[in-house]
Parts: C-alpha cells; sequence; structure tokens
C-alpha cells in the first residue's frame, strides 16, 4: 500500500493546515453540520481521516488535500529571499494568501539585487537534497560582467578560484556568451554554472580576477530549469514533468 494509502490524520487537522480556519472556528462549523466525510455529517472534528482517499466536504465544497506545494518564482531585484523581515519586502510577498497557508520558504536564497530561478516549497527533505554542500547540486547564472572575460578567467574559473575569505572554490564552468564594446568599456555576457552555494560567490568569484558582475540571473537549479515565459516577479506550481526531475511525484 502507499504512503497516501495509510496516512491518517485528524480531520481539524487537515482542515486547519489548509486554511479553512482554526480548530476553535473548525468546531463550530462541525456543530453546523457543515462538514462531512464520505457524505456522513461529521460529529467529532478530532475524527482520523484519510485525506487523500476520503470524500470530505465543508459548506457543500469538496476539499483536495496536498501536504507538499512546490512553486516556481521568477524572483525581481529588489526582494529578498526571506520568510520574513519588517523593513523589506520578501518572496513571500509575492504569493497569494492560499498557498501561505502551507508555509512555502525558499530554497536557497538569491541576493536582493538578483532575478531569476527560485523554488518555494514546504517540503523540508527536498530542500535539504537541493542545499546539501555534499550534494554538489549544479546552479548555472547568466551575467553581465564590467570588462572582457578572457580565455584565462574561463581557465582559472575550471580550476577553482581564491575567495577573499581565503576559500578555493570547486571547479566551475564559465562561457563567454558575447563581448560588446561600448563608450564605457567592454560588456562581457556570460554563463556560469557552479557546484556550491557560498555567500555571494558568483560575484566574488569574479572580484577574484579583477571584474565586477553588474547584472545577475540564475536560470538553472539541478535539473529544474527556469521557465523564461514566466514574466519577472510571477511564478506557478510545477508541473508533473518538472516534479519528475527533482524525484517528486505528484
Amino acid at each position: 500500500m502507499s504512503a497516501k494509502g495509510r496516512t491518517t490524520l485528524r480531520l481539524d487537522k487537515v482542515l486547519s493546515n489548509m486554511g479553512y480556519g482554526s480548530r476553535a472556528e473548525l468546531k463550530k462549523i462541525v456543530k453546523r453540520g457543515a462538514i462531512t466525510v464520505n457524505g456522513s455529517s461529521v460529529k467529532d472534528p478530532a475524527m482520523h481521516v484519510n485525506p487523500y482517499q476520503d470524500t470530505i466536504e465543508i459548506e457543500g465544497e469538496q476539499i483536495h488535500y496536498r501536504e507538499f506545494v512546490y512553486l516556481m518564482l521568477h524572483k525581481p531585484p529588489g526582494v529578498i529571499s526571506a520568510t520574513e523581515d519588517i523593513r523589506e519586502r520578501t518572496v513571500l510577498d509575492l504569493l497569494d494568501k492560499s498557498y501561505l497557508t502551507y508555509e512555502p520558504f525558499p530554497v536557497g536564497r538569491l541576493d536582493k539585487d538578483t532575478e531569476g530561478l527560485l523554488l518555494l516549497t514546504n517540503d523540508g527533505k527536498l530542500a535539504h537534497e537541493l542545499l546539501s554542500p555534499r550534494k554538489h547540486v549544479p546552479k548555472t547564472y547568466e551575467a553581465h560582467i564590467a570588462g572582457k572575460v578572457s580565455d584565462e578567467d574561463v581557465a582559472l574559473f575550471s580550476q577553482g578560484v581564491t575567495l577573499d575569505d581565503g576559500y578555493v572554490t570547486l571547479p566551475a564552468e564559465l562561457t563567454v556568451l558575447s563581448i560588446e564594446e561600448r563608450e564605457n568599456g567592454p560588456l562581457s555576457k556570460i554563463s556560469l554554472t557552479i557546484h556550491e552555494g557560498k555567500f555571494h560567490q558568483v560575484k566574488r568569484m569574479f572580484e577574484s580576477v579583477g571584474k565586477k558582475v553588474i547584472y545577475l540571473k540564475r536560470v538553472r537549479m539541478g535539473e529544474l530549469q527556469l521557465d523564461e515565459s514566466l514574466p519577472i516577479g510571477s511564478y506557478r506550481e510545477l508541473t508533473n514533468e518538472e516534479l519528475a526531475l527533482l524525484g517528486k511525484h505528484s
């Protein structure tokens, strides 16, 4: 039998987790006879149900339970990768209230001024797998660099570079996409894949070779790739195919 087939939870826990009210509020709804399980009116809000198999209705509306949510966000600059902050706008402020009941959090961080792919979920196990230093999950960025990124830079990155604190990075794959000559000097557009996630790592790697990142966007994390049709600041749930790439199944 699958895990879903074995799952039993308190009814009030299922409904409160999905945002249908506190346990005290749900107790009042039960008293009104407004909650049914498999067609029968509920008398005890603490009864155990299988939320995946039982038909649960509240106020005549059937609920569709799920434990986890997985959201792809095209993070805009100016928003921080946190669940709360007293001064700054966070990525959770971009979400509809219906998703907040699941208490999602960002998997890893993007700098405030960095845009691109950010996964939001409440699946702690998946987050650990993607962030564990032992896993070396690759992350790919596109960036604009002030100055001309040279073949020597590409070679240095492929060996690992020494950051300002003495840390030597793992080998990274640097590709020069184009170099444009501008009035204030050359601008290099690059793609970079790293296999760890040190603080401000991409910016510090380029600083180590005397160059500055002026635009940074994450386009890939592990097998998950940013949907380029997703407008900046927007989000959507992962598709079944994307969940499968992460080892998850709907």
